[in-house]
């Protein structure tokens, strides 16, 4: 069973990844966006990391909706209200409970990435964090690590794709060749999860 602290792991282990990545992460941003995704999650999950130290949530629902709660008001640019809304969701899907399974984690999370495709209005194959982590989702069943391998790989897929959502889109053909940042980001939070497992 998955706890308040598995999922206070969770968030720091991201928030560490995102530390590490983020001139990468701008890097990558840097062709096809507004060179700032690696600084804006930075930021967020900084303020993340500050704002579970202070209120310290009891339950795994309540660490979630927190963590989303912050990104949406520390992140500029489109990814603060994408993940705020991913974390959100799938906090206010576990509810109150002070313990979850892997598979209500699952759903959870299943519905989190559903409330992401409607406000991005972004599908599999558009060139955004989907195509990372609808593959971690249906990877999930066979555990942490099993996700994160297929997020890394839903990245890296998004390389030859061309943009059809977000500012990259803007680019046409030009956004082909190169790793979505977004897609990237959220390998780093699936991976998180792997690491919060110990895995």
């Amino acid at each position: 069973m998955l706890d308040a602290e598995f999922f206070r792991r969770w968030m720091t282990a991201t928030a560490a990844a995102v530390d590490r990545e983020a001139e990468r992460l701008t890097a990558l941003d840097s062709p096809i966006g507004d060179a700032d995704h690696g600084s804006n999650l930075q930021r967020g999950f900084t303020a993340v990391t500050a704002a579970l130290e202070k209120e310290d949530p009891q339950s795994p629902g309540a660490v979630l909706t927190l963590a989303g709660r912050q990104l949406i008001s520390t992140v500029g640019g489109a990814s603060g209200p994408l993940y705020g809304t991913l974390l959100r969701r799938t906090g206010k899907a576990l509810g109150d409970a002070g313990e979850v399974s892997e598979s209500e984690f699952s759903q959870a999370l299943r519905a989190g990435v559903d409330a992401v495709m409607a406000l991005g209005g972004a599908a599999p194959g558009d060139k955004t964090m989907i195509d990372a982590l609808v593959p971690a989702l249906d990877a999930l069943g066979d555990g942490f690590t099993a996700a994160r391998a297929a997020a890394e790989e839903g990245a890296l897929a998004t390389t030859p794709l061309q943009a059809r959502k977000g500012r990259a889109s803007y680019l046409g053909e030009r956004s082909i060749g190169h790793q979505d940042p977004g897609a990237t980001s959220s390998a780093l939070l699936i991976a998180g999860l792997a690491e919060a497992n110990g895995e």
